[in-house]
């Protein structure tokens, strides 16, 4: 379920950190994102590869707190749509909180590697719509950034600076996709 079949307004999110080029050129970045995906989720989450790794068309499943210090896991997962040397995306299932795409990436711009994670996202229902707009979207964006945290960390960087965009590319909500909460 991508962002076209989502409830809520569309935002696209990049939050990005810059590495050296020089010890850290992009494809060497996303070898190690994809091998160890799983250890850069901050705390309270899990993130359950595929056995065949991060592949077009295979399956990882995931469990995160639905809102922040929640004692309940919401368990679901995402669908491999994509991946090369320097990028890979997901692309979340019919019934999870948001309808999106996930990139992540890395590209040279001048001496740095800058590694980004880009989301083009919605909710999926009314509930998680509401749910948003009282802190569980800035929850989401603190998730990604502290993400980028532990894998700029484990890249040697000891004061990583993450840069957060947040546009909103459409403030409509989409009304036909209200019965979503039936998922």
């Amino acid at each position: 379920s991508g962002p076209v079949q989502g409830f809520g307004q569309m935002w696209q999110k990049t939050f990005s950190v810059r590495v050296p080029t020089d010890a850290h050129p992009p494809e060497v970045v996303v070898a190690h994102w994809k091998a160890a995906f799983p250890t850069f989720w901050p705390k309270g989450a899990a993130f359950y590869a595929p056995l065949a790794g991060i592949t077009p068309g295979e399956v990882a499943l995931l469990e995160v707190a639905p809102v922040p210090g929640s004692p309940v896991k919401m368990s679901t997962g995402v669908l491999v749509i994509y991946a090369d040397r320097e990028s890979f995306t997901f692309m979340t299932p019919e019934g999870h909180a948001l309808s999106a795409w996930i990139t992540f990436s890395a590209y040279r711009d001048d001496a740095d590697t800058v590694v980004q994670v880009q989301a083009l996202e919605r909710t999926s229902d009314p509930l998680i719509e509401l749910s948003y707009m009282f802190g569980a979207n800035r929850a989401n964006d603190r998730f990604w950034e502290r993400t980028l945290e532990n894998l700029a960390a484990s890249l040697g960087i000891a004061t990583p600076v993450i840069e957060t965009q947040r546009v909103c590319v459409d403030r409509r909500r989409q009304w036909k996709y209200a019965r979503n909460v039936r998922h």
